[in-house]
């Protein structure tokens, strides 16, 4: 490429737009002035405004999410990034390809400590997969490609850049280059492929746990090939924010609970655990009970060599595309099963049919109490409906109300991918603008994001760049009046019921009120009838609605 005389914040943009960038999600400050004199320049480019940093990269997170391609955010400096740190923590477990920018002070001018300075790459370091400040203009080119390059080779991830306003006012003759793209479908030798053969043949009764890289690298019609050549149980991995396997597949069971007393009487029914692209039994709170038998044999396949082994020993653990992998493992088992194999294998998928997620579906949905249709809500039924809304919708669904997720989860019929997402981390805040982000990823398809009333309330602000861009989303704040999850946890950990600073009481919160306020049309709803109305009309609309949904507090 001819070199250009450019501004640094001209090339800057130009380089984004190079690389594919459609989206900057921003929340300006004084340091990022000169960015912003520069976005009209950039016609590719769509400025999306949030009202708080951890706002904007939540949206970033969601956007990434839904298309697997590259975001940008902007920050202000050191606040804006420190504010933005539990929304990228999220990103960081997500493998969300972004890149993080914050404006910083012209060089040298931080010696004078003014108001607001900070090192800013030792603050982001520890939640990207590559931070850098850019210290001359020239190196623009250079650093942006390899920005980009870094967030989308597998395993995506994002990457910080310090933008010092030096750099950005600068103005030399650069070559802005090309981008950079790792091309690698990394499989396994034959001699791998041979020793899981041994390995599924010598097994009786294997189960599988399938994980985000499936829906990352498209593979989940090779994971479900895969599970029924084995007659493998199907179990998501312990939190499964990115992924859905197929829940009319008669392999699938539902996800793995946190709960690892009972993962552990799961996966002691079997004699060999396949991990497909997931990260091995990863658990929040402590327990005396591992949820890992001992004598369980495991075949782990991932791209992220980190998590291979990491906390159980792995009896085959493949550095590899779970795609590529699955793909050449499927064409291998297909020639080589053996007959009394494929005989034990169909034999297995007939005992599955009895307990698998479909079953335990009817038979959820059959014992529902058919005196609450038009009486109060818990949240189960609140699931169920929302649950039955997404799928008569095509909704993507976003959730972030960790009392009513699971309930979700038993109930949400999935067969496309790219089409649910939860939290990554653990840490609160995304979904609101995670909802914002789906949805201008895929802007012809309805989002519906399930929020908790404690959730809610870390990212309300983004109620109003819904309603600015006019995005067809249903927010559904499901209202318990309490930090519910944390209520529960005390009984089930401390057998205790001293709920101090757990109840969201005097004054409630009116999030009717706190919508309409940021332009959002609202209602409460506190049946099944109402709520089922209230879902259905806001799908008519192409406008952002909130409904507010009254649940038991007991």
């Amino acid at each position: 490429m001819a070199k250009q005389t450019l501004t640094g914040r001209t090339a800057f943009l130009k380089l984004l737009e190079d690389e594919g960038v459609t989206h900057i999600f921003g929340n300006p400050g004084t340091t990022e002035l000169a960015l912003m004199e520069a976005m009209p320049e950039a016609e590719k480019i769509r400025y999306i405004l949030g009202l708080q940093e951890s706002v904007v990269l939540s949206m970033a997170d969601g956007f990434a999410r839904a298309s697997r391609r590259l975001a940008a955010v902007n920050l202000h400096c050191t606040p804006g990034l420190g504010h933005a740190l539990g929304a990228l923590y999220n990103a960081k477990f997500s493998g969300s390809p972004i890149i993080v920018t914050a404006g910083q002070y012209e060089l040298g001018y931080g010696l004078l400590e003014p108001m607001l300075y900070e090192p800013l790459v030792p603050i982001a370091q520890p939640f990207v997969k590559w931070a850098y400040e850019v210290q001359r203009v020239e190196d623009l080119p250079r650093v942006v490609r390899r920005a980009a390059k870094v967030a989308l080779t597998p395993p995506f991830g994002p990457v910080f850049l310090s933008l010092p306003g030096s750099i950005l006012d600068d103005t030399a003759e650069l070559d802005l280059g090309h981008s950079t793209r790792i091309k690698g479908n990394n499989a396994p030798s034959n001699e791998v492929l041979n020793e899981i053969f041994n390995a599924v043949l010598a097994s009786k009764s294997p189960v599988i746990i399938a994980g985000r890289e499936l829906d990352d690298q498209g593979a989940m019609d090779q994971a479900v090939r895969f599970a029924k050549l084995l007659g493998a149980a199907v179990y998501h991995e312990p939190i499964p924010y990115n992924t859905r396997f197929p829940t009319v597949s008669e392999m699938f069971m539902g996800d793995l609970s946190r709960n690892q007393g009972k993962v552990r009487k799961i996966l002691e029914e079997h004699d060999l655990l396949i991990v497909l692209g997931a990260d091995l039994l990863r658990m929040s709170a402590f327990s005396k009970v591992d949820p890992m038998p001992a004598e369980l044999k495991v075949i782990h396949i991932s791209e992220r060599d980190w998590e291979l082994g990491k906390n159980y020993f792995t009896d085959i653990a493949v550095n590899a595309s779970v795609s590529e992998t699955l793909r050449r493992l499927n064409l291998f088992l297909e020639s080589q099963l053996t007959e009394p194999y494929v005989i034990a294998s169909a034999k297995r998928l007939d005992n599955l049919r009895a307990k698998n997620w479909s079953s335990q579906r009817n038979t959820l949905t059959s014992n529902m109490k058919q005196d609450s249709i038009d009486s109060g809500l818990d949240s189960i039924e609140a699931a169920l409906c929302i649950a039955n809304a997404a799928t008569s919708q095509n909704a993507i669904v976003i959730e972030e109300a960790p009392t009513t997720a699971p309930h979700l989860a038993s109930f949400l019929e999935t067969s496309r991918g790219l089409s649910s997402f939860g939290l990554a981390s653990g840490g609160l805040g995304f979904g609101m603008g995670g909802a914002v982000g789906a949805a201008l990823a895929q802007p012809n398809t309805r989002v519906i994001a399930m929020i908790g009333d404690g959730s809610a309330m870390y990212s309300i602000q983004t109620l109003w760049t819904a309603a600015n861009l006019k995005l067809p989303i249903t927010y559904v704040i499901i209202n318990n009046k309490s930090y519910r999850i944390i209520k529960e946890r005390m009984i089930s950990m401390r057998n205790c019921s001293n709920f101090l600073g757990m109840d969201l009481v005097k004054p409630e919160l009116n999030f009717v009120e706190i919508s309409e306020g940021m332009g959002v049309s609202a209602v409460r709803v506190d049946s099944q009838i109402s709520l089922n109305t209230a879902l259905l009309e806001a799908n008519n609309k192409s406008e952002p609605t909130l409904i507010e949904v009254m649940v038991s507090t007991q």
